[in-house]
């Protein structure tokens, strides 16, 4: 299981490393043949910065291994709230002081629940609620580009293009397209084979292991954008990001596993999974619908509360 182990990371890094020179080498093809920023930040950024999560899950469904797929997706939003704003916080309050963060946080609640409708009712997502799903994508990113047009660009769920660099076509732009293109499908495939195995040598639904191991490394790069931050008391965009970040977890990832063929839900995760997705956006809405930033003492109970719900899971899978 060592071997497994060791697999799964580098497939894991190799993903992550991918995922972003693919997005830094798309977004300098645009710069160089004049995309407006705003466009760029919109598309290959937006979905580019999701590209290890629809990627693992597009691998999961055609290797029909359904708990990675729902487990990285279901993990990935607990561990974004509970985990990727919860540390940070200890460091530096995050603040949900934000322009448009409410009307976002309302677009997760509803996008939460849609995901969850089919997951309850159909007990899958299926090629045509994954359809529904990814139409669901492409209206919010449509209208927040005609929101983000009407104030001037300022958005909280639009990255800011300049964090990925910009310049010219050149061969360093094209081996970044190539590198990551090729880079993003073998790293999810070490990532999807030796979870599986993992699972399989330590006896534990395969869901166990994507809501775990595969959610927090696919969330890694969201945690160390947030605590850097945080240690700069620049934590504005944080919420925004997250909330921008599992919008498109639910609607773009998920709609990309309906539609590669569909992914089913196991009962437990009916039970105790996703009715944890729905409390953790709960909460993350609460605060933006108050305005009350999240401190200290939020941020340690958020974090006491995702290892809490680790320790449930190894409970309840082994």
């Amino acid at each position: 299981m060592i071997q497994d182990i060791v697999f799964l990371a580098v497939g894991l890094a190799v993903l992550l490393v991918s995922g972003d020179i693919l997005v830094r080498g798309a977004v300098a093809l645009a710069t160089a043949i004049n995309v407006p920023p705003l466009l760029v930040g919109l598309t290959i950024v937006a979905f580019g910065t999701s590209a290890p999560e629809l990627v693992v899950a597009i691998q999961a469904v055609l290797q029909d291994k359904d708990g990675i797929a729902i487990g990285n997706i279901v993990g990935s939003n607990i561990a974004n709230v509970l985990l990727v704003i919860g540390l940070p916080a200890l460091i530096y309050p995050m603040s949900a002081h934000v322009s448009g963060l409410p009307r976002n946080a309302a677009f997760m609640l509803a996008a939460t629940a849609a995901f969850c409708a089919f997951a309850f009712i159909d007990r899958a997502i299926t090629p045509a609620s994954g359809l529904a799903l990814f139409i669901g994508i492409i209206g919010f990113v449509a209208f927040a580009g005609l929101r983000a047009a009407k104030t001037g660009g300022e958005d909280p769920i639009i990255d800011d293009v300049a964090e990925y660099g910009g310049g010219g076509l050149s061969v360093r732009t094209v081996l970044f397209l190539i590198f990551g293109l090729v880079g993003l499908p073998f790293g999810a495939q070490l990532l999807v084979e030796n979870g599986v195995a993992i699972a399989a040598s330590l006896g534990v639904r395969e869901s166990l292991i994507g809501l775990t191991l595969v959610a927090f490394g696919t969330s890694l790069p969201e945690l160390a954008t947030v605590a850097a931050a945080a240690l700069h008391k620049k934590s504005d965009v944080a919420i925004g990001n997250i909330v921008g970040s599992n919008i498109f977890n639910l609607l773009a990832v998920g709609g990309a596993a309906g539609l590669a063929g569909g992914a089913s839900f196991d009962q437990s995760a009916l039970s105790f999974d996703l009715p944890v997705m729905i409390a953790t956006a709960v909460l993350l809405a609460g605060f933006v619908f108050l305005k009350r930033d999240i401190g200290r003492v939020s941020g340690l109970c958020m974090a006491l509360g995702y290892v809490g719900f680790v320790a449930i899971l190894a409970a309840r899978g082994l």
